[in-house]
């Protein structure tokens, strides 16, 4: 799951939803995949929303599994709403902060400029996709990677001021992660409290 490399359309049309961005298949094809995908199916149960919601924000922020369910756990643990502290705790990782940001187009490029050290976290080289960003820390690009030029196309036009939790400065090329985001700013599709009903009866 986390480094899934096939037919993202595919998946997309799973859910029916455009979970890794702009569609043009799916706008197209607005069905779900398969043989038998345009035809009327049986109407799910309520397991199987709750499980398809789950797999949809494990396929939209590419998270495993056994990393989704110690995220899921720990937010149960904590205060507040637990799906809402699942998401912010979703949101608040390397990769995704690195994407919110502008500095990759995706998800999936974010976690590849992780992973091949060209992000800093308060100055200092972090290759860790997973991990968790605080609030007051500063992600910014390496300075020999500055001038790639998939980080500029990226960056290039990119609205900064679409999440209120995170401050860009264009100079320096890096953006301030301010708080943990309110559910009402973080816009995924996503249903949380099925995921939470889906893990209470295991």
């Amino acid at each position: 799951m986390a480094r899934y490399i096939g037919p993202k359309s595919r998946i997309a049309r799973r859910f029916g939803d455009p979970i890794f961005g702009a569609d043009k298949v799916l706008s197209k094809r607005n069905f779900p995949p398969g043989q038998h995908g345009n035809n009327r199916r049986r109407k799910q149960s309520e397991y199987g929303a709750q499980l398809a919601e789950k797999q949809k924000a494990k396929y939209t922020y590419g998270v495993l599994e056994r990393q989704f369910r110690n995220l899921f756990d720990k937010a149960a643990k904590s205060d507040g709403i637990t799906g809402e502290v699942l998401l912010q705790s979703l949101e608040s990782r390397l990769d995704n902060v690195v994407y919110r940001l502008g500095i990759a187009p995706s998800r999936a490029a974010a976690r590849q400029l992780v992973g091949h050290k060209h992000i800093i976290v308060d100055g200092a080289v972090v290759n860790i996709p997973s991990y968790a960003v605080k609030p007051g820390q500063v992600i910014g690009v390496r300075e020999k990677a500055k001038s790639l030029e998939t980080i500029d196309a990226a960056l290039a036009g990119f609205n900064h001021s679409k999440y209120p939790w995170l401050e860009w400065d264009d100079n320096t090329k890096s953006g301030k992660y301010l708080h943990r985001p309110e559910r009402a700013d973080i816009p995924e599709n996503i249903k949380e409290q099925l995921i939470v009903e889906l893990y209470s009866k295991q």
